[in-house]
């Protein structure tokens, strides 16, 4: 059979800000808590803009060390367009590492894993491709904000 090759596409870079975690203790599956997420920036080849203060990463911490992400916030793009997305994800890594990150430490992102996979909506047709295309992302961890690379799955 001949199928296609897929590849990734660089789409673009998000720097999101954030506001304190809001710890909600443990749940069912782990320790939850909720980060909200007030705003930053999005530039890349495909989609430039901002990042509203609108949403929240809703994570879940299970004992092993692994964070399950699970955010939704809303971008602007730099002509008016607004999109929705939905990102969800793992973080992990050695202890060490995680520890200092918690700890609010600049750590080199390729020393633990952080990768999520993103749909994303708008009702704006200019923009209408990012409802038929799936992204998948890279992530890092900083002290009051998240760096993601969004890539489109082709």
């Amino acid at each position: 059979m001949n199928l296609p090759e897929p590849k990734l596409v660089w789409v673009t870079d998000l720097t999101v800000h954030l506001d304190p975690i809001r710890a909600m203790g443990q749940g069912r599956a782990g320790g939850r808590r909720i980060i909200p997420i007030v705003g930053g920036t999005m530039d890349g080849p495909q989609l430039k803009g901002r990042i509203l203060n609108v949403g929240a990463d809703w994570q879940t911490i299970f004992a092993d060390g692994l964070a399950e992400l699970d955010t939704r916030y809303a971008l602007e793009t730099h002509d008016g367009a607004t999109i929705e997305i939905v990102n969800y994800g793992f973080r992990h890594g050695p202890q060490e590492v995680i520890a200092a990150i918690a700890r609010g430490e600049d750590v080199a992102p390729d020393s633990y894993y952080m990768r999520t996979h993103a749909r994303l909506e708008t009702g704006d047709s200019r923009y209408g491709w990012v409802n038929r295309t799936l992204f998948v992302g890279v992530g890092a961890r900083k002290e009051q904000s998240v760096l993601m690379r969004l890539y489109a799955l082709m």
